[in-house]
């Protein structure tokens, strides 16, 4: 395999410059399904690894897509990922629309606990995913994992990285995290739940009540100062809520002009794109890329160079806080 060297770390092939920089992608294959054992789920998980096509020792990123979406979702992101040298694992969740899963089914009060159990189930089959795609055995890195999710996803995300569900009763819900994941992002997530929550959201969705104080794994929260949705009577800010209520190492991107696809993160040329953006796209492609990268090693200056980028353009498309 070729290998490159980046602040004296080992890594793939064409994928980071000594200054942070971003240098030529390399070829990325993408396998799936890959079948995983769910006892319990009601049918087996499916997921699709993306991967680069060289290089060893790579980091790991698992995915929660939104609601109704799967793995053949969010494009955009995933090959930019595998593309610069992380090892992507994208699954199905229950409320796929592939799936069809009936609102009488009584699985589906429970699937935002289902899609954290996939989620840890991944990792619990990575010999399996290893093993199932050519050219893949031996090149993982298991020690750097990331869990990115977007809207729905983010809320499963959180939870791995410590977020806990406030229940009905007050009660702060199970710790659900898992430390084999040191590190996350969060795409548009939901925001403090009870009376922030509108009508609809309280009725439909009593999950939709974090708790982020418990959450300190570091993580990177990206929102759009547009995004207003009809879960919340509050505004955009809603979104900033993992960043502001959490303690511990986190930073906050919010893009102007951004609603809740981002400019069009969950695939390309999709129709629920209200805010379509190439350029904003490539922003949360290149700063997700980058904290993920210094956050996992941290010699890496990816992220101190993706903010500056950011902050000192003419034409800036955002901006970044961190604490």
């Amino acid at each position: 395999m070729e290998k490159g060297e980046s602040n004296g770390l080992e890594v793939s092939a064409m994928t980071i410059a000594r200054d942070g920089a971003l240098s030529a992608p390399t070829s990325v294959i993408s396998v799936s399904p890959v079948v995983l054992s769910a006892p319990g789920r009601g049918e087996k998980l499916q997921v699709r690894v993306s991967a680069p096509a060289t290089g060893s020792n790579l980091p790991i990123i698992i995915f929660a897509h939104g609601y109704g979406s799967s793995l053949d979702g969010y494009a955009p992101l995933v090959n930019f990922w595998a593309a610069n040298g992380f090892i992507v694992i994208q699954p199905t969740f229950l409320d796929s629309r592939t799936l069809a899963l009936s609102p009488d089914d009584p699985r589906t009060p429970l699937i935002w606990r289902f899609r954290v159990e996939d989620m840890k189930r991944i990792l619990d089959q990575l010999d399996l995913i290893e093993d199932s795609v050519l050219g893949l055995k031996g090149r993982l890195d298991r020690s750097r994992i990331a869990a990115v999710g977007h809207s729905f996803g983010a809320q499963t995300t959180g939870m791995l990285l410590g977020a806990r569900i406030i229940g009905t009763d007050g009660t702060l819900g199970e710790d659900m995290s898992d430390p084999r994941i040191r590190v996350g992002v969060l795409l548009t997530p939901a925001g403090r739940g009870g009376e922030d929550l509108s009508p609809f959201a309280a009725e439909h969705y009593p999950f939709m009540n974090p708790s982020y104080p418990e959450m300190t794994t570091p993580t990177l929260v990206v929102a759009g100062d547009k995004d207003i949705s009809p879960l919340t009577v509050r505004g955009a800010d809603w979104f900033t809520d993992a960043y502001t209520l959490s303690s511990g190492s986190k930073g906050l991107v919010t893009l102007f002009g951004g609603e809740h696809l981002l400019g069009g993160i969950s695939g390309y040329l999709v129709t629920e794109t209200t805010d379509e953006n190439p350029e904003r796209v490539a922003a949360v492609q290149r700063l997700t890329w980058a904290y993920l990268r210094s956050a996992l090693y941290p010699e890496d200056s990816a992220w101190s160079v993706a903010c500056t980028e950011l902050m000192e353009s003419p034409n800036s498309l955002g901006q970044v806080e961190c604490k």
